[in-house]
């Protein structure tokens, strides 16, 4: 299940692909106020995405934020990796914090891992086929 700190992530970040690529960094009160995200879990959100280079933070009077990337070119399922970690359900199938299941007979043969390893491929392939571009087409498509 989604959280809902990601959830924030993904809002913050929509947001911040909807302004003019090269304009003025966005102050996070407004970041908070249009993405509508508390603005103390927020610091911590745009920390952790501008810690793993999505965003670049400015200091001062002007000061505020931005994408690194240009929109097309941020997934979200990059997003979700950076604020939850794999996107794996169980650890047995994870691509970057494998661990074997303590209670696991045969991993070769075990049906649990098998679709877990099938939710996580489809899973994977539609975030990380999704950009902020394409989520900000699609719900204006929907709008």
């Amino acid at each position: 299940m989604l959280t809902q700190r990601s959830r924030y992530a993904i809002r913050a970040m929509l947001f911040l692909a909807e302004q003019r690529s090269g304009g003025k960094p966005v102050p996070m009160n407004r970041i908070a106020a249009e993405a509508n995200v508390p603005r103390k879990f927020l610091e911590l959100i745009l920390a952790d995405l501008r810690d793993a280079g999505l965003l670049h933070s400015h200091r001062g009077k002007a000061g505020g934020y931005c994408l690194s990337n240009p929109p097309h070119m941020v997934s979200l399922g990059e997003i979700i990796r950076i604020i939850e970690g794999p996107l794996a359900l169980v650890p047995c199938v994870s691509r970057t914090a494998y661990r074997p299941c303590k209670d696991c007979k045969d991993e070769a043969t075990c049906a649990i891992r098998i679709a877990m390893a099938r939710v996580r491929d489809e899973t994977a392939h539609i975030l990380d086929g999704t950009s902020l571009t394409d989520a900000l087409s699609e719900e204006r498509a929907a709008a």
